[in-house]
């Protein structure tokens, strides 16, 4: 279907702005039609309003109706076919298969969460009837449960253009928990975003439902801080950066009425590589590695940014192997421009460290105008890590860092001094079984999911699940951003007490 590149506001698309902007294709560096035009004013308020007016509905819907839709918004996604696969290779550089998986993903999370909400479990009901003969005082009747907190605004993710972008975990899970949802779409791939969002216009429709329950504006920042702002908006789901993450943050505090931001801002990642365990797999630890750091171009909030390892002959002889490894690895292309200059600005930063040194890098040669990179390394001793705490800086993309430590003690002196992350992850055999278990107790203060003899690369969308973490992995340390938990963030919970039956919802009633 030809794209229009306009806001779509309740189900109508919308073009209040003069000014307008394209994508590009990172693998051209060249404009892609059509032109897109950011939202103003009028329509982010009349978004915003239109989300606000929608909830007193859709909040009320049956659990089995607010399942059809999150079932009918995935099979019209699946309904594009190849357009949708075709527009996000264009825009974003990422091949077909990782696209794919990326809508199988989306297309699961958004059946996962139609389950959920049939089951019913999620809302956390209580009920404990009245005792009226309880000494000295009587207890009444109470009951407790979930309820939606209001319209949510999600902001699209860069380096997911699917599984965390308009219809990505945080939309799915706002909508299941009864939450309109007002999309800023990521400008690096608009016409995916119109894609989607004409799928869940498609679905509002196929069940009835009002049109202010879903919304997409485009923009950039002040489009997201203007959004976040509104009166209406009662929550925040968003994806990406600290900047950007903490730019919102400060938006909602700065409100009459503040509302939370659930951000996840990104993650160093670190992986800890134990003497015994690089004796006996060192060559599949090394693979494994360079697959991590790579994997999308390094491009994942779960890529490893640290590595630490004992020296002695275990580590010399593994960093050669990786060393060798890296040499062979074939450049990539990031998502877009600003994305390369902020990796390689990172980049030589980390490496203009005292202390720190190149350790290796791909052989090939990056072509310039596709916004290609070539995989790297750096190798530093831990002693400048410990003096340096610049060196703990994200480098999004595919690089990392090994920390070379004297001995086990101060691999967990290292350990400690890291902020809150994502994940980490331990590499360990029998013998390390003393060092593993004293690291696993310091990491599970810093991390938010410990991974052990893996890697973090790939987020199971699952009840088990954590993808949060420490500030600055996320903005708030109890809550998740992936698996079916998430839905947890848009919903308060409300206590009824002697509530009249007709009164109650449903789900707390005797039937």
């Amino acid at each position: 279907m030809p794209l229009h590149g306009k806001n779509i506001v309740a189900g109508l698309a919308s073009a209040g702005a003069t000014e307008s902007f394209q994508a590009v294709n990172p693998a051209t560096d060249l404009p892609l039609e059509p032109r897109f035009f950011p939202a103003s004013t009028q329509e982010i308020g009349a978004a915003a309003r239109a989300a606000e007016n929608a909830f007193a509905d859709y909040r009320r819907l049956s659990a089995a109706q607010r399942a059809e839709f999150l079932d009918t918004i995935a099979s019209e996604i699946e309904a594009l076919g190849d357009e949708l696969l075709q527009r996000a290779n264009v825009e974003t550089g990422l091949p077909p298969a990782r696209l794919q998986g990326e809508r199988g993903r989306t297309c699961g999370q958004l059946r996962l969460f139609a389950e959920v909400v049939r089951d019913g479990a999620w809302a956390d009901v209580h009920i404990e009837p009245a005792l009226p003969a309880r000494q000295p005082l009587p207890r009444p009747d109470l009951r407790r449960a979930l309820i939606p907190l209001g319209p949510v605004a999600v902001f699209g993710s860069s380096n997911f253009p699917l599984a965390f972008s308009v219809a990505g975990g945080d939309t799915a899970s706002a909508l299941a928990a009864g939450c309109p949802v007002v999309v800023k779409a990521h400008p690096a791939h608009p016409g995916t975003s119109e894609l989607v969002a004409g799928a869940i216009v498609a679905a509002l429709k196929k069940c009835g439902l009002p049109a202010g329950v879903f919304s997409l504006l485009h923009g950039g920042a002040s489009v997201g801080e203007a959004l976040v702002r509104h009166p209406a908006i009662a929550a925040v789901g968003f994806t990406g950066s600290y900047v950007a993450g903490r730019a919102l943050m400060a938006a909602a505090a700065t409100r009459a009425q503040p509302i939370p931001v659930f951000a996840e801002m990104g993650s160093l990642n670190p992986v800890f590589l134990l003497p015994e365990a690089l004796r006996t797999k060192s060559t599949e630890i090394a693979q494994g590695l360079l697959t991590s750091i790579t994997a999308g171009v390094g491009q994942f909030c779960t890529k490893p940014g640290l590595v630490f390892v004992q020296r002695g002959a275990e580590s010399d002889a593994f960093i050669g192997s990786f060393g060798a490894l890296v040499k062979a690895a074939p450049s990539g292309t990031m998502l877009t421009r600003a994305i390369l200059r902020g990796f390689e600005e990172h980049r030589s930063k980390v490496l203009g460290v005292p202390g720190v040194k190149l350790g290796g890098a791909a052989e090939a040669r990056p072509a310039r105008q596709k916004t290609e990179v070539q995989p790297s390394f750096a190798v530093t001793e831990a002693d400048a890590f410990l003096k340096h705490p610049e060196l703990a800086t994200e480098v999004f993309g595919p690089f990392t860092m090994i920390v070379i430590a004297e001995t086990s003690v101060q691999i967990q002196a290292c350990a400690r001094t890291l902020e809150g992350q994502l994940t980490a992850t331990v590499h360990s055999a029998d013998g390390d079984r003393v060092q593993a278990e004293a690291l696993a107790d310091i990491l599970a203060q810093k991390a938010g999911r410990l991974v052990f003899n893996g890697f973090p690369t790939g987020v199971e969308v699952s009840a088990t699940m954590n993808h949060g973490g420490p500030w600055p992995a996320s903005s708030d340390v109890r809550f998740t951003s992936v698996g079916t938990a998430a839905i947890l963030r848009f919903a308060r919970p409300v206590c009824y007490q002697n509530c009249p039956q007709s009164l109650l919802p449903d789900f707390l009633r005797d039937k």
